[in-house]
Parts: structure tokens; C-alpha cells; sequence
């Protein structure tokens, strides 16, 4: 007996061309969504010439964008990285990419390391300028208007053996760690306004217009426009092409249900109202291959601050199970791994310090690890016996297990011990999706047979580029990929090659 999919998986059906009306408008580009992926597409599009349509079926622009800190990963030698004395190359970038992908995609990871000075660059012209400084400091975020800083694991082994560390976090000039994109999406908006893109908000796409006559390589129908909604409203566009950048789908309880249930569990998800899938669906409808949509970015950082790092992070056997100096999301998705989700991160009295916005609660304090064992009910000596092999190591600067940095790297073995909490439930854990349309790199929309949709692009987090899993997720990889990405698929869509 087959079941019907639930409201939040159902693929929207297509719309035939043979069934629009006469006087249809049309565009050279249709582009759906404006984060940074769409109005980075919409702009390169309308700057090639092209007719250009931006659909937002928010009442402003930015979508999720503009709710992150404001991180382009961005490397090979950017003026940022120059300025602050921190060499990188071509070569350093691409290794580190593929090290830290779980498949990687080696053209898209290529060509992303090449033209990333020039993308930098362009990012400029928008209207802003880097700051020319770099924060040292481990931390999620800057907390001022540093340019620069560490944002992923490349201090961390086995990535810092495969490739020479470099900063690449690349942060707009907005202190604080929230809507930093916020400056460069109204930027963003001004240029395409200046390029003549005309922007519908409070309108969305709800279904893809198909040409039923082969798309020339015999493989399907050819998307040749959409249907759009606004509010009771319907209507048609057609388009040479139609570039979907409608982001991730973490506010849809069904998909996530289905793809990465993992979100589900006592988690904030870290989304705008519209990353509901839609248009990975609208993707679905004409065949688009999905991957890694059982991926999903799941963090709550231990740091800062960064001395706690030198404590050690255990599971319910009481043993170490990541190096502890991991980007966050990297040790978060270890955490979820072991059994119950459950970690504590163990801190001796030398070196305990306390967040101001502890992410991952203090449960206690412990004048002795007999105590410590029991009273989070872990096996007898369990913790003991971790703590003593780390010890004995970290006083020479050494962890055989786990690698973790030397710069972490401090005995704990002054009691009292505090325990931070890590368990799923009790830290406060946040989480978006990371698997979309398989796309190439220009962003044409691909079948699992590796044939492309023609006339159909995606970009951003509907898309599936260099985020891939939590492991290898470094901070910025969306709103550079986004706008790198989006600024290739809307030339393509347009019909122009690109060049950065």
C-alpha cells in the first residue's frame, strides 16, 4: 500500500509552454530568490545585458544572508591576507578544500581557488572595502571589524599536514556576530537596481513551465519559464533561463524529517521563514539529482573562550573522541556521533574559564574525579585514565591520539574539575541543511545521469557546491560560494561564459 508524501515533500507538477497564455511576459533570466546567491546571479546576469526578473516572496531582500555574521571564504592571496603578513596560494587553497571535502567536486574546488582574488575584488566593487587586520584569537566570529581570521580546521590535523594553514575568513566591517551580510545585500541591492534588474517581492515561484520538445540532447523537456504567486495572485513568466537560489530547507519539518532528521532534535535552526525547499522541489519536478541531503551543519561552540580548549572532550565512556581545538561544527558533528549525543568537555581549575553566553552549560564543579565519574554516572576510572594519558602527553607537548594542536595542549590535573555539558538537548545546538541540486560549475541543474536540465540553474544553499557535511564545513563557505557561484550561474543563464 503506498503512502502519499506529507505537504512539505510534495514536487510541484511543471506547467507545459503550450498552455501559457499569448501575452505572457518574457525575460532573458528569471531568477528565483534574493540572498546572496540570487542577487549576485541577477546582477553578473543583467550586466551582460540581459532582461532580467527577481522574484522574492519575502517583503525585503537579503533572505538568510542577511541573518549570518558576514564570513566570505575567500584565500590564495586576497589583499586582506596580504596586508596582515598571511601567505596562501592557488595550490595551499585547493588542497585544503579537498582534504577537508567529504566528495570533492575537484573542478568547482579548482576553479574557486583561481578566481577567488578576482571574486574578492568584485566583492569590493559592490560598494565596501575588507578591513586591512586580522584577529587572532580562536572565536566563532570577530567581535569587531577584523578582516581576517581563522574560520575552519586548518590548524587542525590531519589538514594542517596536507596543506599550509592560511586565515581565510574573510569578515564584512560590521562588528558583532549577527546581520553582518546585512550592508553587503543592501549594496547588492543597489547595484542590481542600478543594472535595471526588476526585483517582485511578496512573489514567489510555485511552478517551472517546461518546453515538451526535447532540450536538443534528447534528455527532457527544457525549463523555459515559471509560474509565480503573490499572495492571490498567479501568473506566468517566460525566461531564457531560470537561475533557483531559493536556499536550504531547515524550516521544513517534513524534508528534514525526511532527509536529516538529526535537525529535528532540540536544535535552533538557523534559517529564514522560506528555507522550506521549494525550490529544491521545483528542481525535483524536472529531474534534478539531490545530494547530500542528510548532511546538515549542526553546531554549539565550546569557545570562547579559547582556554577552554586545553581541557579534554569525553563521551559516556569517558574517553576522548575529537582533537578539542576542531572547528565547531567539526566537533559538534563528532559529538552526534557517539552514543546519546551525549559529551562533556572536562576543565581543571588552572585553566577553567567562563563564557559570557555559554552555548554548552556548566553542570559542576568536582573536587575529585571519583566524584566527577559519578555523578554524571560515567564508568569508575573511566575519566581518570583519559585525563592521565592526555596529561602525560600534553606535558610534552604531544597528543598521540587525536593531534590536537601544541598551542592547546596543557596538563589538567588540578582539581576542581568543571564539566561543560555537550549533550544534544541540554547545550544549546543550531543547525541549517547543506545538501541541494546537484549543479556543475556554472550551476546548470543536473540529472542523476549527469545531463543537465536545460534552460534551469541553481545556486546557494538549494544548491550542492563545496558545503557538504559539518566536518568540513568552514564559516564563510556559504556566502562565498553563494556569491561566487551565484555570479557564475546567472551569466551562464544569460548565456554568456564567465570570467572573474
Amino acid at each position: 500500500m503506498s503512502t502519499a508524501p506529507s505537504k512539505g515533500t510534495v514536487v510541484p507538477e511543471t506547467v507545459p509552454a503550450s498552455s501559457l497564455p499569448p501575452d505572457t511576459p518574457s525575460y532573458d533570466v528569471v531568477v528565483v530568490g534574493f540572498g546572496i546567491a540570487g542577487g549576485c546571479a541577477a546582477l553578473e546576469a543583467a550586466r551582460t545585458g540581459a532582461r532580467v526578473l527577481l522574484l522574492e516572496r519575502a517583503a525585503v531582500h537579503g533572505g538568510t544572508s542577511s541573518m549570518s555574521g558576514g564570513h566570505f571564504y575567500l584565500g590564495a592571496g586576497t589583499a586582506v591576507q596580504q596586508a596582515t603578513g598571511h601567505e596562501d596560494s592557488v595550490e595551499d587553497m585547493y588542497e585544503y578544500l579537498v582534504a577537508v571535502s567529504k566528495e570533492p567536486e575537484k573542478d568547482k574546488i579548482r576553479v574557486y581557488c583561481e578566481e577567488s582574488v578576482a571574486h574578492f575584488d568584485w566583492l569590493e566593487t559592490l560598494g565596501f572595502t575588507f578591513e586591512r587586520s586580522y584577529y587572532p584569537e580562536k572565536a566563532v566570529i570577530q567581535p569587531g571589524t577584523e578582516g581576517l581570521m581563522f574560520t575552519g580546521n586548518e590548524k587542525v590535523w590531519p589538514f594542517k599536514d596536507a596543506a599550509r594553514p592560511a586565515p581565510r575568513g574573510h569578515k564584512v566591517p560590521v562588528a558583532g556576530d549577527t546581520e553582518g551580510t546585512k550592508m553587503v545585500m543592501d549594496l547588492l541591492r543597489d547595484r542590481c537596481e542600478e543594472a535595471g534588474v526588476e526585483v517582485r517581492y511578496e512573489t514567489g515561484a510555485s511552478r517551472l513551465v517546461v518546453d515538451d520538445a526535447a532540450d536538443g540532447a534528447g534528455s527532457g523537456p527544457r525549463v523555459v519559464g515559471v509560474a509565480w504567486k503573490s499572495f492571490e495572485q498567479t501568473g506566468f513568466v517566460r525566461a531564457g533561463g531560470v537561475v533557483i537560489a531559493a536556499g536550504g530547507f531547515v524550516m521544513n519539518p517534513d524534508m528534514v524529517a525526511e532527509h536529516t532528521p538529526a535537525l529535528a532534535q532540540n536544535l535552533f535552526t538557523l534559517g529564514s521563514t522560506y528555507d522550506d525547499g521549494l525550490g529544491i522541489r521545483l528542481g525535483q519536478s524536472v529531474g534534478a539529482e539531490l545530494k547530500h541531503m542528510d548532511e546538515p551543519f549542526i553546531t554549539a561552540p565550546v569557545y570562547p573562550p579559547s582556554q577552554l580548549l586545553t581541557g579534554i572532550i569525553v563521551n559516556q565512556a569517558g574517553e576522548r573522541f575529537v582533537a578539542e581545538d576542531s572547528y565547531h561544527s567539526r566537533t559538534s558533528q563528532f559529538v552526534m556521533e557517539q552514543p546519546g549525543s551525549a559529551a562533556y568537555l572536562i576543565v581543571d581549575s588552572e585553566h577553567v574559564e567562563y563564557p559570557k553566553f555559554p552555548l554548552a552549560p556548566l553542570i559542576d564543579g568536582y573536587e575529585t574525579l571519583e566524584e566527577l565519574e559519578s555523578s554524571l554516572g560515567l564508568p569508575s576510572g573511566a575519566v581518570a585514565a583519559s585525563l592521565e594519558r592526555y596529561n602525560d602527553h600534553a606535558a610534552r607537548g604531544e597528543d598521540p591520539d587525536f593531534h590536537k594542536g601544541a598551542e592547546w595542549l596543557s596538563p589538567q590535573g588540578t582539581g576542581p574539575w568543571a564539566v561543560f555539558d555537550l549533550r544534544l538537548g541540554k547545550a544549546m545546538y543550531a543547525g541549517f541543511t547543506l545538501g541541494g541540486m546537484r549543479v556543475t560549475v556554472d550551476g546548470e541543474v543536473q540529472r542523476p545521469d549527469g545531463s543537465v536540465v536545460a534552460g534551469l540553474y541553481a545556486a546557494g544553499a538549494c544548491a550542492s557546491n563545496l558545503a557538504q557535511d559539518g566536518k568540513g564545513y568552514c564559516s564563510g563557505t556559504q556566502l562565498g560560494e553563494g556569491s561566487f557561484f551565484g555570479r557564475r550561474a546567472g551569466r551562464a543563464a544569460a548565456g554568456r561564459s564567465f570570467s572573474a
